[in-house]
């Protein structure tokens, strides 16, 4: 590998490279929830998640999402300089709701002159062609990049199955193949430590990923939260977490694995600290980070190394000639 190329896909270098300056993304937080806590594909929603979802840095859902952006941009103006923008509707399903809500509200996020996306997380199984035409549509007209973020967190199906996730694998690569027939692009929610994951299952990610051809990955690091099914479980020692340095060598190997085009917006994620039982082995995120980028460097290794199992790799290897 060339001494100067980055040892993985960087999301922030990406969008520089992409619009040509600090892009930011700006969190929405809408009222609604999701089909695991209210009853309608499960019980109790993901044994992981609390009250608060994924929202938990996110201002309160009573605002609207012209106030949440115009609070959110103004502080990102101010502290990075940020001239463009990302809106992100973050915190649980946003696309678990009535299609005319869910127009009103993405309409609303696409009115400011300095965005220059949406991106909406929600599950694979709330993922319909009604949905995927109007994102797909408003992208178009308004010259959005619009990226859908489903939560898979594993592609081991037995594992979905133990969490409690309401969906198996099946339902995922259902909504990868509806967004990818649009314009739009797809980031993939993952936690590299499981419990109940090995090493295989890190590969494995990373190469159904990639066959997918999906464009963005986020990994997260178990975080376990008061009041949970799982802080239950944890506080009961029914499970335990592997040590920092083993996540750290599942990252590195996840990226190995993973085709070089796929873009990296986050390697570790980040724990509600007020209400939690373990996150990042008591570090900082930002810690987290620089060993994983220190253990590439140890290793001189990168990003798609081992990215040579697709298009008939068996073939290609018999002979290695053939046109």
């Amino acid at each position: 590998m060339p001494a100067t190329r980055p040892r993985y896909r960087v999301y922030s270098d990406f969008l520089k490279e992409k619009f040509g300056g600090k892009v930011y993304k700006l969190p929405i937080n809408l009222p609604g929830t999701c089909p695991n806590r209210d009853g309608t594909v499960g019980t109790g929603g993901c044994i992981f998640c609390d009250e608060e979802g994924a929202g938990f840095e996110c201002l309160p859902s009573t605002l609207s999402v012209e106030e949440q952006l115009a609070a959110n941009r103004d502080f990102f103006r101010r502290r990075y300089k940020a001239d463009k923008f990302i809106a992100y509707f973050q915190s649980f399903t946003n696309t678990y709701l009535p299609f005319d809500n869910f127009q009103k509200y993405v309409l609303a996020a696409a009115a400011g002159e300095d965005m220059v996306g949406i991106s909406i997380s929600t599950r694979p199984d709330c993922i319909t062609d009604r949905y995927l035409d109007f994102l797909d549509e408003i992208g178009q007209e308004k010259n959005l990049v619009m990226d859908i973020e489903l939560g898979l967190q594993t592609v081991n199906y037995h594992s979905l199955l133990r969490v409690n996730r309401g969906h198996t694998l099946a339902e995922f690569i259902d909504a990868v193949q509806r967004i990818k027939k649009r314009k739009l692009e797809i980031c993939v929610h993952l936690i590299l430590n499981l419990p109940w994951d090995d090493p295989v299952d890190v590969i494995e990610n990373a190469k159904i990923l990639s066959a997918l051809q999906v464009q963005y990955v986020k990994l997260h690091s178990l975080y376990v939260v008061r009041d949970t099914v799982l802080g239950e479980m944890y506080q009961r020692g029914e499970f335990s977490i592997i040590p920092l340095e083993e996540y750290v060598d599942r990252v590195v190997t996840f990226l190995e694995y993973l085709h070089p085009d796929i873009v990296i917006q986050r390697l570790v994620g980040r724990g509600p600290y007020d209400r939690v039982l373990f996150s990042n082995w008591g570090v900082s995120w930002w810690q987290v980070k620089q060993r994983i980028e220190a253990r590439l460097e140890e290793l001189d290794t990168w990003q798609g190394r081992l990215c040579d199992y697709l298009n008939g790799p068996a073939l290609r290897k018999r002979f290695p000639c053939e046109p």
